[in-house]
Protein backbone atom coordinates (compact mmCIF):
# COMPACT_ATOMS: atom_id res chain seq x y z
CA UNK A 1 0.00 0.00 0.00
CA UNK A 2 1.55 3.36 -1.01
CA UNK A 3 2.32 5.89 1.71
CA UNK A 4 -0.17 8.70 2.19
CA UNK A 5 0.61 11.94 0.36
CA UNK A 6 2.76 14.42 2.21
CA UNK A 7 0.73 17.27 3.70
CA UNK A 8 0.74 20.56 1.89
CA UNK A 9 3.18 22.98 3.49
CA UNK A 10 2.33 26.64 3.03
CA UNK A 11 5.88 27.82 3.79
CA UNK A 12 7.48 25.49 1.25
CA UNK A 13 5.38 26.86 -1.59
CA UNK A 14 6.11 30.43 -0.56
CA UNK A 15 9.83 29.62 -0.70
CA UNK A 16 9.41 28.05 -4.13
CA UNK A 17 7.54 31.09 -5.43
CA UNK A 18 10.11 33.54 -4.06
CA UNK A 19 12.93 31.52 -5.62
CA UNK A 20 11.07 31.49 -8.94
CA UNK A 21 10.60 35.27 -8.71
CA UNK A 22 14.30 35.79 -7.96
CA UNK A 23 15.22 33.70 -10.99
CA UNK A 24 12.86 35.73 -13.16
CA UNK A 25 14.30 39.02 -11.87
CA UNK A 26 17.82 37.80 -12.70
CA UNK A 27 16.71 37.26 -16.30
CA UNK A 28 14.38 40.16 -16.99
CA UNK A 29 14.62 42.62 -14.10
CA UNK A 30 11.95 43.49 -11.54
CA UNK A 31 9.75 45.68 -13.71
CA UNK A 32 9.09 42.84 -16.15
CA UNK A 33 8.09 40.42 -13.39
CA UNK A 34 4.96 38.41 -14.20
CA UNK A 35 3.03 36.42 -11.59
CA UNK A 36 1.95 34.03 -14.33
CA UNK A 37 5.57 33.41 -15.35
CA UNK A 38 6.53 32.86 -11.72
CA UNK A 39 3.78 30.26 -11.40
CA UNK A 40 5.05 28.56 -14.55
CA UNK A 41 8.62 28.47 -13.22
CA UNK A 42 7.40 27.09 -9.90
CA UNK A 43 5.17 24.49 -11.55
CA UNK A 44 2.01 25.62 -9.76
CA UNK A 45 -1.33 27.07 -10.78
CA UNK A 46 -1.32 30.63 -12.08
CA UNK A 47 -3.41 31.66 -9.05
CA UNK A 48 -0.84 30.47 -6.48
CA UNK A 49 1.34 33.64 -6.35
CA UNK A 50 -1.71 35.87 -5.84
CA UNK A 51 -3.05 33.50 -3.19
CA UNK A 52 0.15 33.71 -1.15
CA UNK A 53 1.25 37.32 -1.74
CA UNK A 54 -1.88 39.12 -2.93
CA UNK A 55 -0.20 40.87 -5.84
CA UNK A 56 3.21 41.80 -7.19
CA UNK A 57 3.69 44.43 -4.51
CA UNK A 58 3.20 41.75 -1.86
CA UNK A 59 5.74 39.48 -3.53
CA UNK A 60 8.25 42.32 -3.88
CA UNK A 61 7.71 43.15 -0.20
CA UNK A 62 8.65 39.59 0.76
CA UNK A 63 11.75 39.73 -1.47
CA UNK A 64 12.87 43.11 -0.12
CA UNK A 65 12.33 41.98 3.48
CA UNK A 66 14.40 38.87 2.90
CA UNK A 67 17.05 40.97 1.16
CA UNK A 68 17.50 43.33 4.10
CA UNK A 69 17.78 40.36 6.46
CA UNK A 70 20.43 38.79 4.24
CA UNK A 71 22.27 42.11 4.03
CA UNK A 72 22.49 42.30 7.81
CA UNK A 73 23.72 38.71 7.95
CA UNK A 74 26.44 39.64 5.47
CA UNK A 75 27.64 42.83 7.16
CA UNK A 76 27.19 42.19 10.88
CA UNK A 77 30.03 39.63 11.31
CA UNK A 78 32.67 42.04 9.93
CA UNK A 79 31.39 45.30 11.38
CA UNK A 80 32.97 45.33 14.83
CA UNK A 81 36.73 45.26 14.19
CA UNK A 82 39.13 48.20 13.80
CA UNK A 83 38.54 48.16 10.04
CA UNK A 84 34.83 47.52 10.43
CA UNK A 85 33.57 50.32 8.21
CA UNK A 86 35.80 49.31 5.32
CA UNK A 87 34.92 45.62 5.64
CA UNK A 88 31.23 46.43 5.98
CA UNK A 89 31.43 48.29 2.69
CA UNK A 90 33.15 45.35 1.02
CA UNK A 91 30.52 42.97 2.43
CA UNK A 92 27.79 45.26 1.07
CA UNK A 93 29.21 45.08 -2.45
CA UNK A 94 29.71 41.31 -2.21
CA UNK A 95 26.10 40.95 -1.04
CA UNK A 96 24.87 42.93 -4.06
CA UNK A 97 26.78 40.64 -6.39
CA UNK A 98 25.69 37.39 -4.71
CA UNK A 99 22.06 38.47 -4.30
CA UNK A 100 21.54 40.64 -7.34
CA UNK A 101 17.80 40.01 -7.63
CA UNK A 102 17.21 41.01 -4.00
CA UNK A 103 19.43 44.08 -4.48
CA UNK A 104 17.46 45.22 -7.52
CA UNK A 105 14.24 45.19 -5.49
CA UNK A 106 15.35 46.41 -2.04
CA UNK A 107 16.00 50.00 -3.04
CA UNK A 108 12.97 50.41 -5.30
CA UNK A 109 10.26 51.37 -2.76
CA UNK A 110 7.79 52.04 -5.54
CA UNK A 111 7.71 48.28 -6.13
CA UNK A 112 6.68 47.14 -2.65
CA UNK A 113 4.72 48.11 0.44
CA UNK A 114 7.25 50.36 2.12
CA UNK A 115 5.16 50.63 5.29
CA UNK A 116 5.11 46.87 5.89
CA UNK A 117 6.17 46.30 9.54
CA UNK A 118 8.41 43.30 8.82
CA UNK A 119 10.14 45.11 5.98
CA UNK A 120 10.66 48.23 8.10
CA UNK A 121 12.17 46.17 10.93
CA UNK A 122 14.51 44.30 8.55
CA UNK A 123 15.61 47.51 6.84
CA UNK A 124 16.23 49.29 10.14
CA UNK A 125 18.27 46.36 11.47
CA UNK A 126 20.43 46.23 8.34
CA UNK A 127 21.16 49.96 8.41
CA UNK A 128 21.79 49.90 12.16
CA UNK A 129 24.92 47.88 11.35
CA UNK A 130 26.21 50.61 9.02
CA UNK A 131 25.43 53.39 11.47
CA UNK A 132 27.04 51.56 14.39
CA UNK A 133 30.26 50.74 12.55
CA UNK A 134 30.46 54.29 11.17
CA UNK A 135 30.06 55.65 14.69
CA UNK A 136 32.79 53.37 16.05
CA UNK A 137 35.11 54.11 13.15
CA UNK A 138 34.80 57.85 13.65
CA UNK A 139 35.05 57.60 17.43
CA UNK A 140 31.70 59.34 17.88
CA UNK A 141 29.62 59.14 21.03
CA UNK A 142 25.97 58.15 21.05
CA UNK A 143 24.92 61.80 21.32
CA UNK A 144 26.84 62.81 18.18
CA UNK A 145 25.30 62.77 14.71
CA UNK A 146 26.80 60.07 12.49
CA UNK A 147 24.35 60.62 9.62
CA UNK A 148 26.77 62.48 7.28
CA UNK A 149 29.42 59.75 7.48
CA UNK A 150 26.90 56.89 7.21
CA UNK A 151 25.16 58.53 4.25
CA UNK A 152 28.47 59.12 2.46
CA UNK A 153 29.64 55.56 3.13
CA UNK A 154 26.36 54.07 1.92
CA UNK A 155 26.36 56.25 -1.20
CA UNK A 156 29.89 55.14 -2.10
CA UNK A 157 29.36 51.41 -1.70
CA UNK A 158 25.88 51.41 -3.21
CA UNK A 159 27.05 53.39 -6.21
CA UNK A 160 30.05 51.14 -6.64
CA UNK A 161 27.85 48.04 -6.44
CA UNK A 162 25.47 49.46 -9.05
CA UNK A 163 28.36 50.28 -11.39
CA UNK A 164 29.81 46.81 -10.95
CA UNK A 165 26.49 45.06 -11.59
CA UNK A 166 25.97 47.09 -14.76
CA UNK A 167 29.41 45.95 -16.03
CA UNK A 168 30.94 49.42 -16.04
CA UNK A 169 34.09 48.47 -14.11
CA UNK A 170 35.09 44.94 -15.10
CA UNK A 171 37.17 46.06 -18.09
CA UNK A 172 39.24 48.25 -15.78
CA UNK A 173 39.71 45.82 -12.90
CA UNK A 174 38.73 42.33 -14.01
CA UNK A 175 37.64 41.17 -10.55
CA UNK A 176 36.29 42.72 -7.40
CA UNK A 177 39.35 42.04 -5.26
CA UNK A 178 41.49 44.17 -7.58
CA UNK A 179 39.01 47.05 -7.46
CA UNK A 180 38.51 47.28 -3.69
CA UNK A 181 41.95 48.75 -2.76
CA UNK A 182 41.65 51.32 -5.53
CA UNK A 183 38.21 52.35 -4.31
CA UNK A 184 39.39 52.58 -0.68
CA UNK A 185 42.35 54.77 -1.65
CA UNK A 186 40.10 56.94 -3.78
CA UNK A 187 37.58 57.45 -0.99
CA UNK A 188 40.40 58.46 1.39
CA UNK A 189 41.68 61.01 -1.15
CA UNK A 190 38.17 62.25 -1.84
CA UNK A 191 37.64 62.96 1.85
CA UNK A 192 40.76 65.12 1.92
CA UNK A 193 39.69 67.03 -1.20
CA UNK A 194 36.15 67.61 0.06
CA UNK A 195 37.45 68.80 3.42
CA UNK A 196 39.78 71.30 1.72
CA UNK A 197 36.95 72.71 -0.39
CA UNK A 198 34.31 72.91 2.33
CA UNK A 199 35.36 76.44 3.27
CA UNK A 200 34.83 77.81 -0.23
CA UNK A 201 31.85 75.71 -1.27
CA UNK A 202 28.70 77.36 -2.51
CA UNK A 203 26.57 74.41 -1.40
CA UNK A 204 23.73 75.38 0.96
CA UNK A 205 24.69 74.83 4.56
CA UNK A 206 28.39 74.14 3.86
Amino acid sequence: MPPPPRPYHHGHLQRTLIDAALAEIEVAGPTALSLREIARRAGVSHAAPAHHFGDKAGLFTAIATEGFRLLRESTFPVATGPDGLLLTGVAYVEFAIRHRAHFEVMFRPELYRSDDPELLAAREASFAVLYATARRGAGLGQEQDVTPLALAAWSVVHGFAALWLSANLQDDFGDLQAAIPVLAAGVASLGTVIASQAGVSRLPGV
